[in-house]
């Protein structure tokens, strides 16, 4: 599998401006290792998608509409909570085209900030070999802080 590295990591895009419309971008991303997609849609922005942890399977966060702080941490299955310099915060906007690699070994989740916010999830396992590889840790791992949002 090409890692781009064993952090977290901020691909970032852009986007074009013609009479025509606007095209959103990322062209630093490579799909090379991608083997499917979904898509998550919140009810509500007061609920906390998180976390959820793969120690092989690595992805790749992708904001189509809207905004969402995504939270990605470094973790290890057998402890309750995680240390805070572990935990990584973004807040990415489809204003700010931009691909978050989470690598192997850390779990993420995220709190929608607008109303009809999507994102897509590129991820480098099949679906039988994630669920092999699946880890389930409560939204508060690295405290509740770290979903709070000040514009």
């Amino acid at each position: 599998m090409e890692n781009y590295n064993s952090e977290p990591m901020l691909i970032k895009g852009g986007f074009a401006v013609d009479e025509r419309g606007k095209v959103s971008f990322c062209n630093d991303f490579n799909f090379k290792d991608v083997k499917r997609f979904y898509v998550l849609e919140n009810l509500s922005t007061s609920i906390i998608r998180a976390f959820h942890g793969h120690l092989i399977e690595a992805k790749y966060i992708f904001v189509i509409s809207g905004s969402a702080i995504v939270c990605i941490g470094k973790f290890n299955p057998s402890e309750k909570t995680g240390e805070k310099e572990n935990v990584h915060r973004f807040v990415l906007s489809s204003k700010e085209p931009s691909v978050l690699y989470v690598p192997g070994g850390f779990a993420n989740g995220s709190r929608f900030l607008e109303d009809n916010t999507k994102i897509i999830v590129f991820s480098t396992s099949s679906l039988q070999d994630s669920k092999n590889d699946d880890y389930q840790l409560p939204y508060d791992y690295w405290g509740k802080d770290i979903w709070e949002y000040k514009k």
